[in-house]
């Protein structure tokens, strides 16, 4: 689709594409700038990846470490707020607010404008929006990496990536289940799938570091400011070279079932269904869960923004092209940039740099 659409352009200053997390918070900050400003939602609501992610899922953080701008969590501040809970809470941010939100446009296109000065966005449901500055806040969690070596799986091993997980019951079968990644969400999903009694084999490099999870912790890297730490100084240049660290909460629960096992780094799968683990090679499986990470789509982005591999190329959010700017990126800034906590911080010092441009 191109801006030649039937439907009349919409025009406003600034475009948000994204009602996650990271995009309310923009929204927040445009709001008490008073700008003139809309958001542009894919899906009918605000949090729309909330709802689609596993139903076990909790966040690793507390909620009072876990806010947006403006509105506390509802919830105790030492509760993990779960993914229903997180989902409300983001769609109540919004409400609150009473952000311009517009749903069920999906962006197909974002270009410089052949009409004048800014960007023009394009959407699926036939509209064109002109701005002068565009917010790309669609996050980095867009399509499932998996290994190359998957596609030696034979076709009888149900395979589905961690995003299409919701519960065990997905899983056919009542034989061997592998989950393989080494972060948290595949402890928390090796951890769902062992309660109900199925072996698990769990693919996870035990060379990651773990952190013992509690309010003792998160209360020791606010006040340290480690969350903080720029990627672009010493310190977060030695931080972000490190593994990601997981909580050991979840490490410690999935260790503590029976019918658990854990195999080591995932090296590759054998023709009879089994993957090969650096410890142990599994016995032929009914199916795996990956839980390996996701890397951004960009295709419809028609900027001189991208890296060759398709990653935005910016310094903390801000990019060669006047006014625009991405948020939510795992490291945008820091380590706290694609979670919660963090969404706040970056937006507020982004969306005060887009503003001071002409």
């Amino acid at each position: 689709m191109s801006e030649s659409s039937a439907l009349p352009p919409i025009q406003t200053n600034t475009l948000v594409i994204g009602a996650g997390q990271a995009g309310l918070a923009a929204a927040y900050y445009l709001q008490q700038a008073g700008i003139d400003f809309r958001v542009l939602e894919a899906a009918p609501a605000a949090g729309a990846a909330w709802p689609a992610r596993y139903d076990s899922l909790r966040l690793f953080s507390p909620a009072w470490v876990s806010g947006l701008p403006g509105l506390p969590w509802p919830a105790t501040p030492l509760h993990y707020p779960s993914r229903d809970e997180t989902t409300a809470y983001l769609r109540s941010y919004a409400a609150h607010f009473a952000f311009p939100l517009d749903v069920n446009q999906r962006v197909t296109q974002l270009t410089a404008s052949t009409s004048g000065a800014g960007y023009a966005v394009c959407t699926a449901a036939g509209r064109t929006y002109h701005a002068s500055r565009i917010i790309v806040a669609t996050g980095p969690y867009t399509t499932p990496k998996v290994p190359a070596w998957a596609t030696d799986m034979p076709a009888a091993v149900t395979q589905l990536p961690s995003r299409d997980y919701q519960r065990p019951t997905q899983l056919p079968g009542s034989g061997p289940v592998a989950v393989v990644g080494s972060g948290n969400s595949a402890l928390q999903i090796a951890a769902d799938v062992a309660a109900t009694g199925r072996p698990v084999f769990v693919a996870f490099d035990e060379q990651t570091p773990a952190m013992p999870n509690g309010q003792l912790m998160w209360a020791g890297l606010v006040l340290t400011g480690l969350l903080a730490v720029s990627r672009h100084s010493w310190l977060g240049r030695k931080m972000i070279s490190n593994p990601e660290p997981v909580v050991s909460g979840d490490l410690e629960k999935l260790r503590g079932f029976a019918n658990a096992r854990f195999i080591g780094r995932a090296d590759g799968a054998l023709p009879t269904g089994a993957i090969q683990g650096r410890q142990v090679t599994t016995p032929p499986l009914d199916a795996v869960v990956w839980a390996t990470g996701y890397q951004p789509d960009y295709s419809w982005i028609d900027l001189p923004v991208l890296e060759a591999d398709g990653q935005p190329r910016h310094y903390r959010g801000l990019t060669e092209a006047p006014g625009v700017a991405f948020l939510g990126l795992d490291w945008l800034d820091s380590r706290r940039s694609a979670l919660l906590n963090g969404a706040g911080p970056d937006a507020k010092r982004v969306v005060a740099r887009l503003l001071q441009m002409p």
